[in-house]
């Protein structure tokens, strides 16, 4: 029954900072409509996943986190220690991948992963 994601929706008090944010910080073109498409690329798969409320893998006072999947995790630390963009959780590895977190100027932790 179902596709796939369709999109990804929230909202912010400082839609111009954070728009600028995710296009300087993650590289994603936000268009005047303030989103933008991401098409998946070959091998790539999205992770729909529940937790519990007390679950303390991320904050319990953020509802919802992203995970956006990167080409290489060195080379993206390395452009976010260019901006001056500070490591929320330092890199950790695992049998599912690489994960750091970072913080968005919303104080929304976004986990970055390499598989």
């Amino acid at each position: 029954m179902i596709k796939g994601f369709g999109g990804v929706f929230w909202r912010t008090k400082n839609l111009e900072v954070v728009k600028k944010w995710y296009r300087e910080v993650l590289q994603i073109e936000i268009g005047d409509w303030n989103g933008t498409v991401i098409k998946p690329e070959s091998g790539n798969e999205t992770i729909f996943s529940f937790f519990a409320k007390d679950d303390n893998y991320f904050p319990t006072a953020q509802q919802v986190m992203l995970n956006f999947q990167v080409h290489n995790l060195d080379e993206t630390i390395q452009h976010l220690e260019q901006l001056g963009v500070p490591l929320a959780k330092k890199q950790e590895s695992g049998e599912y991948g690489k994960f750091v977190w970072i913080e968005d100027p919303d104080g929304r932790l976004v986990e970055l992963w390499e598989k």
